[in-house]
């Protein structure tokens, strides 16, 4: 491209001259002007040759945004109306919300209707005792204690004490309780199972150390005094 406009322009240069030379006439004023139009034309040539050669270097036309709704339809010597708050009647007081009586829940409850009275467990009856011999030996007897629960429900605990004449004499074999001593008074416990109602347990055990004489002095369950000792 670059190429074709130079031959273009040499071509034009030529035949201006051929046709200035053709003529006698021609004043140095026609020469200098046809001179600077030449000079104008290679100028230009000369810049279209560059910016075709580098058109990166070209700066991009902005062009400014479209002008929005408001100003166009206002003008800049007017200032833009303003905008009022919307008159607003005086606000009255709101009362607070009644308070709510408070419903306690009733998770599980029963609709049966609650009982007139409490129902009371029986008290245990207290035990009754009978002391007896049950065989006699050289040394020593065997004895047996019966307890007897007039009650309608078990007694658990109760304490029987046997009373010795001496305190060389010893209890032994005890069956149905467990047995201590502190010098000739001997104490019965339960050993697990309690006094059924309205029956009986026994306990029993063997005295050692005397042919004669050997026959406790005093017998009591839970402090009153059993029935059947000897000599009572």
């Amino acid at each position: 491209m670059a190429i074709i406009l130079l031959d273009r322009v040499v071509a034009f240069a030529t035949t201006v001259r051929r046709v200035l030379t053709g003529r006698e006439d021609v004043s140095r004023a026609a020469w200098v002007a046809v001179i600077a139009a030449l000079g104008v034309l290679v100028a230009t040539v000369m810049s279209v040759v560059g910016v075709l050669r580098t058109p990166e270097k070209l700066t991009p036309v902005t062009l400014d945004p479209a002008p929005s709704v408001d100003q166009v339809g206002s003008s800049p010597d007017t200032p833009r109306a303003q905008a009022r708050p919307a008159l607003t009647s005086p606000t009255e007081p709101v009362p607070p919300p009644a308070p709510s009586a408070s419903v306690a829940p009733t998770t599980g409850a029963s609709t049966r209707p609650a009982p007139t009275g409490t129902t009371v467990a029986p008290t245990p009856a207290a035990l009754r005792a009978d002391f007896a011999v049950t065989d006699n030996a050289l040394l020593s007897y065997g004895a047996a204690v019966t307890l007897s629960n007039p009650g309608e429900v078990p007694v658990p605990q109760w304490t029987l004490v046997v009373t010795l004449p001496r305190e060389s004499l010893r209890i032994t074999g005890v069956q149905g309780a467990q047995a201590s001593h502190d010098g000739a008074v001997w104490t019965f416990v339960p050993d697990a199972a309690p006094v059924p109602a309205s029956a009986s347990t026994r306990v029993t055990f063997r005295v050692n150390g005397s042919l004669t004489g050997a026959a406790p002095t005093g017998c009591a369950i839970d402090g009153a005094a059993c029935a059947g000792l000897p000599g009572a």
